[in-house]
């Protein structure tokens, strides 16, 4: 037999995995009764029990393992101190500065960013308090009251998910609208309920080329124009959060007006910066601050906790057990709250653009696969859709049941239902139900974590979304791949921009496959 080509750590859990094929969980509760105090962790306003995973104590030290193996340690130093861990662009994966204490320096050589950082956070704050108090106004002279913002990707996903998870009952600022696809149709049906003189846009492209966003930004500017304003109204309902001084300017604005973005921010770590004012305007900018400190704490844990006790690796070491030792494939998100119903897609594009690569640094074929396809819903919601094959399916779904115990909407009975479904899903996907009848039988020794937050508030939220952000990266490091570039994206808009033009010019076609050819002749048609 040929030797394994994998590491020694990944051969010795593979050889663990083996072990443990015929144990269940229930099980290893009923042999250790402390277990589901020793498997569980609570970091601020996030407690997380992962005591329902197909793990024993020896499995625990074998990740701890793993993750020496791989460096951790070190690879967490450099991402900290600003070194360029985007080794194929060569830059700094910086996002913890957006959210560092301003009193400390973080430097990128010997630069220290923390003086930027924090101007442009002054910035932020000046331009939402006058957007949340009425000081700003449009043509006519009255107050903003919609702010449209247009970016997709990260300058999208994450925006949206804040400002919807902290919404209250009632709007305290302008109403915010997020306009990312390039549909005809979302984009009328928004215009439509917008009036030109109260409506501002903010157009959030770090390049300020992003296809998508430059079409939906000329065509808010073309209905604009149509409809009462000028051209020098364009600074008061148009702002740019972008790094392309000149395409700002070609586009009618002030680049000295515009929210910078630094190369070292990548689009999925984006919200903490400029790219969130949609938050900071919809919900007050001290709520902001609050978001920016809840990550803060976590990045401080992620950094000094050790392996054991570090909830985002702990998290990662779990996701690498099972799609490197348990063969699954991918990873379920079910949030037991309807205002986190956009974190499955907030973290399908943190974890599949981050870790969807083939190859490692050194540019040679990954071993074993990589970002698990993250998928969810909410629940109770998806107990009605999908969890049926959860329960009685082939396939091993891992999955995160998230849920808030505070009850902030003065609904105890809901509230309750909720979170007796959460618990009430862990314990049966662990337990399952025996019958005679296999149509009606549950196997059970069905894995779970259990993330409950204190509270569905902005300093918890940062905390949450920084804890996914930090086990993404753990998971890169352990499959020693770059988590922070994305050139399969870049060779899709590539391929995109050149068939747009194909679509309108009787061009040559015979650099496609006979395939695409076909499509691009049928659509020039119009027949769809």
């Amino acid at each position: 037999m040929a030797p394994s080509p994998l590491s020694p750590a990944w051969q010795a859990l593979q050889t663990h995995a083996k072990t443990l094929t015929r144990i269940r969980l229930t099980d290893l509760f009923e042999q250790d009764g402390s277990r589901a105090e020793r498997f569980a962790l609570e970091q601020d306003d996030l407690f997380l029990d992962f005591s329902k995973n197909r793990i024993t104590n020896k499995t625990l030290d074998l990740l701890k393992a793993l993750a020496e193996e791989a460096q951790l340690a070190r690879w967490k130093e450099r991402l900290f101190a600003g070194e360029p861990v985007n080794g194929s662009e060569g830059r700094a994966a910086f996002h913890m500065a957006l959210r560092a204490d301003p009193a400390q320096p973080m430097r990128i050589g010997d630069t220290d960013v923390m003086p930027e950082v924090a101007a442009q956070l002054a910035r932020m704050e000046e331009f939402s308090e006058a957007l949340r108090n009425g000081r700003w106004t449009g043509f006519d002279g009255r107050p903003i009251t919609d702010l449209v913002s247009i970016g997709i990707g990260g300058s999208y996903l994450g925006p949206a998910l804040a400002v919807e998870a902290l919404a209250g009952p009632k709007p305290t600022g302008p109403r915010v609208h997020f306009l990312a696809n390039p549909d005809g149709g979302a984009l009328t049906r928004l215009l439509e309920t917008l009036e030109p003189a109260t409506t501002l846009f903010l157009v959030v492209s770090k390049s300020f080329s992003t296809a998508e966003t430059r079409l939906n930004a000329e065509a808010a500017r073309e209905w604009f124009l149509a409809r009462g304003g000028k051209r020098e109204d364009l600074p008061k309902h148009f702002r740019a959060v972008s790094t392309n001084r000149p395409a700002i300017a070609e586009f009618g604005l002030d680049p000295e007006a515009a929210f910078a973005i630094w190369d070292w921010v990548g689009g999925r770590y984006s919200l903490w910066s400029a790219v969130g004012l949609p938050i900071a305007v919809a919900h007050g900018f001290p709520v902001f601050r609050e978001l920016l400190a809840g990550a803060r704490a976590m990045d401080r844990h992620f950094l000094n906790a050790p392996v054991e006790r570090n909830m985002p690796t702990l998290l990662a070491l779990l996701s690498l057990w099972y799609g490197g030792c348990l063969g699954t494939e991918t990873h379920a998100i079910i949030a037991y709250d309807s205002a986190l119903a956009l974190l499955p897609g907030y973290l399908q594009q943190l974890v599949m653009e981050s870790n969807g690569k083939g190859v490692t640094r050194e540019g040679k074929p990954v071993l074993l696969p990589t970002a698990p396809v993250v998928w969810g819903g909410v629940g109770t919601e998806v107990q009605h859709a999908f969890l049926q094959a959860f329960h009685q399916g082939p396939r091993l779904l891992p999955v995160d049941l998230i849920g808030v115990a505070e009850d902030r909407h003065g609904k105890p009975a809901h509230h309750e239902m909720l979170l007796s479904n959460l618990i009430g899903q862990a314990e049966a996907l662990m337990s399952g139900s025996p019958q005679a009848d296999p149509q009606r039988a549950c196997p059970g020794n069905r894995p779970s974590n259990v993330i409950m937050m204190r509270r569905l508030d902005a300093r918890a939220l940062g905390q949450l979304l920084a804890l996914y952000e930090h086990k993404t990266f753990v998971e890169g490091v352990v499959w020693a791949i770059d988590s922070f570039d994305q050139w399969g994206v870049e060779l899709g808009k590539k391929l995109a921009s050149r068939i747009e033009a194909e679509l309108r010019y009787a061009d040559t076609l015979d650099h496609h496959d006979a395939s695409t050819a076909a499509l691009i002749r049928r659509m020039r048609n119009g027949r769809g």
